[in-house]
């Protein structure tokens, strides 16, 4: 990752705002790029961490936050639109659009008050604008193309400047062409930190030791191609967090008792269950802001609805590794066919084994269950993932898409974000086959009569229309 400090940098085209000096255009920001998958460790400002303001910064799942630099007061951000090439798992590529190498694009960090100043340079082949999901700032910088600025022209760079006014979770993404280029993956995190210098804390913001966020996006990438279909409304086949599937997707890791706080985005054209193991959470924050005390309750799974974001926040009291994902099951796997035939109820004892001497790719529905999955080293097109590959330590994970876990240990040490491998489960803690007795059938007595068989009912069952495709 290029980090290096934003001493200077080269002017890139016209730049369209109010309140932006000659001299502050002189130099933009550096345009820094990231192009590794892995999540990056939080990134804290050298000296400062908000103009003096401290706050404890986030980790993006397989992810980053953008540096900026301070000039008069102000800080300074510069994004770029363009094409990029993520890595959805390893040795899986998609052709995206995105921001400074990456789909989604960079974490903005800033704290309550800020001055922010983002220049938004665009090397994509069309026009393009970004809009600040959930912010309030002036009606010019709320970046609807054609509604309050004109689109940013290719090869232009526009600026949009404003003050973050209140603590939250936001997102930013385009409204130009947005269907297409949020299918491409445009979409970035933004999370404003409270301020806390000379005043008392937020009554309704704890502190926390570890801070996640991530972003649930969706793809269509038909097997063997590279590039998203991007007319596809509910049809994907690639579910992903932060565009990463499992098992690329990192884990979630704390040391046994930290407080965590995870704040999810949702830009999909779906609502998303999402669900953690072992622990109870509450929900403390929408992009609306934080959630009154009094309207919390304890639950395991939350839906984020599309366009929504909701804050969660738990202690990590369990330790272990605990599975965490979308509780719709279709959203737990690669790429999948729809036209498979559930063979559920037909007797196929034994028939598989046969038909794969001829066809060894040959399986059925509820014969084997899905582990097999990860295990057949079954031929698939060239760039394409298949439904599910991960393995744990005790065989294949029959889970894949949206799925990770969250590792809690008491050896964690408070900072250290680094996977500490599979939880060595304590003696006499894990489940475990018995042993069952051999027992011998009882027959009736021959003089207990037996019931007479039931006449079977005839149901008439009507087919509704246009139920053909499948709809997750």
């Amino acid at each position: 990752m290029q980090r290096r400090q934003f001493f200077s940098g080269a002017a890139l085209g016209a730049v369209a705002a109010a309140g932006v000096s000659r001299v502050a255009l002189a130099a933009l920001p550096e345009a820094v790029q990231q192009t590794s998958a892995d999540t990056a460790a939080p990134w804290t400002p050298p000296g400062v961490t908000g103009a003096g303001r401290p706050y404890n910064p986030v980790v993006t799942l397989n992810g980053w936050t953008l540096p900026w630099r301070m000039v008069n007061g102000v800080k300074e951000f510069h994004l770029v639109a363009e094409p990029v090439v993520r890595e959805v798992a390893p040795g899986f590529l998609v052709n995206m659009w995105g921001y400074n190498g990456q789909s989604p694009g960079p974490t903005i960090e800033v704290v309550e008050g800020d001055r922010v100043r983002i220049h938004v340079t665009n090397r994509l082949p069309e026009h393009t604008t970004i809009h600040w999901h959930g912010q309030r700032l002036p009606n010019g910088m709320d970046g609807v193309g054609g509604l309050n600025q004109p689109q940013i022209p290719v090869g232009k760079t526009f600026v949009y400047e404003f003050v973050a006014r209140r603590p939250g979770t936001f997102m930013y993404h385009p409204h130009a062409d947005e269907m297409t280029q949020m299918a491409m993956g445009m979409m970035g995190f933004w999370v404003t930190h409270p301020r806390i210098d000379g005043k008392a804390k937020h009554p309704l913001i704890e502190d926390v030791q570890r801070d996640y966020c991530f972003l649930l996006n969706a793809f269509d990438v038909e097997p063997g191609s590279m590039t998203p279909q991007v007319n596809t409304m509910l049809e994907q086949n690639i579910w992903a967090w932060n565009s990463r599937v499992f098992p690329g997707i990192s884990p979630l890791v704390a040391k046994l008792g930290e407080r965590v706080r995870v704040r999810i985005g949702n830009l999909t054209m779906t609502n998303h269950p999402i669900h953690i193991h072992g622990i109870e959470f509450e929900v403390t924050g929408t992009d609306g802001g934080p959630v009154p005390k009094t309207a919390r309750w304890p639950e395991v799974t939350t839906d984020v609805a599309v366009g929504q974001m909701r804050q969660i926040e738990f202690i990590a009291d369990e330790p272990g590794d605990w599975a965490m994902h979308c509780h719709k099951s279709h959203h737990t796997m690669g790429a999948m066919g729809h036209g498979v035939p559930t063979m559920i109820g037909v007797d196929h004892s034994g028939l598989v084994k046969r038909l794969q001497k001829t066809a060894p790719d040959y399986m059925v529905m509820g014969e084997r269950g899905m582990a097999d999955m990860g295990e057949m080293q079954m031929e698939l097109p060239a760039n394409t993932f298949p439904m599910m590959t991960g393995t744990g330590p005790h065989g294949a994970i029959e889970m894949g898409g949206m799925f990770t876990t969250l590792k809690v240990r008491a050896d964690q040490k408070a900072g250290d974000y680094s996977d500490p491998g599979w939880y060595t489960l304590p003696p006499g803690t894990q489940a475990r086959e018995v042993a069952t007795p051999t027992t011998r059938a009882v027959q009736p007595p021959a003089t207990t009569p037996q019931p007479a068989a039931a006449a079977p009912t005839r149901a008439t069952v009507r087919k509704p229309q246009g139920s053909g495709g499948h709809a997750h």
